[in-house]
């Protein structure tokens, strides 16, 4: 009788981010016979292309995205060896999901620039900003949960000083940033490409400054909150 050995969470890991890599290629193999000689490889603010390269040049952006992602995966999911601060237990396994949600995001990315390469009637900006969105929301939902660290959260010099600022201010961040997310994909998706970008835009403004200013205010009342 054959033993199934059950695989461990980390390997678990690195398959799922293979396969999340690897993903996205595969549909710039897929639809590469049917492609022009000619294809866009650049857009600006409006959703419009602005610069043309040949048909190879539909695994350049899957390319970028998987050597970022898995750049990102091995420092997420081996943090604990680079960070100085050290991190609490509890957070080996939620970094290890972050490190995932990372990559899944990246992919996610590659589809739509090889999608939007095939001349499709769809701006690439109503693809591009909703999913910049809904992953700003997925960070808002993590964000109370980050302990202190020098990699990702509001690594402001008092945050880094004091841990109950951090707490404080990541889980005022982490609501905003979850709810400003999905207002900003709403809005990309329903407005005009110019109006949607300023609106995301000025989203990302206020999900930025708030915490901060928080942050700040708190630092100055001596660390705790009014």
């Amino acid at each position: 009788m054959v033993q199934i050995i059950p695989m461990k969470d980390s390997t678990k890991n690195i398959v799922v981010a293979l396969l999340l890599i690897a993903a996205p290629f595969a549909y710039a193999a897929f639809v590469y016979p049917s492609l022009p000689d000619t294809i866009p490889t650049h857009f600006n603010i409006k959703g419009e292309a602005d610069a043309y390269g040949g048909k190879d040049s539909i695994f350049l952006g899957p390319g970028i995205m998987a050597i970022v992602g898995l750049f990102v995966f091995i420092l997420l999911s081996n943090i604990k060896s680079f960070d100085p601060k050290r991190y609490k237990v509890a957070d080996d396994g939620l970094y290890k999901k972050f490190a995932l949600f990372t990559v899944a995001f990246l992919s996610m990315i590659s589809f739509i620039i090889v999608f939007s390469a095939g001349n499709h009637p769809i701006s690439i900006g109503k693809l591009l900003l909703p999913a910049l969105g809904i992953a700003f929301a997925g960070f808002g939902w993590y964000m109370p949960k980050l302990h202190q660290n020098y990699f990702a959260g509001f690594k402001l010099p008092w945050t880094l000083e004091n841990e109950d600022n951090w707490n404080e201010t990541h889980k005022l961040a982490g609501k905003i940033w979850l709810y400003g997310g999905f207002a900003q994909a709403i809005a990309a998706l329903l407005l005009p490409n110019m109006a949607g970008f300023i609106v995301f835009f000025s989203i990302t403004l206020i999900m930025i400054i708030i915490p901060t200013v928080f942050s700040y205010r708190m630092f100055k009342s001596g660390n705790t909150i009014a």
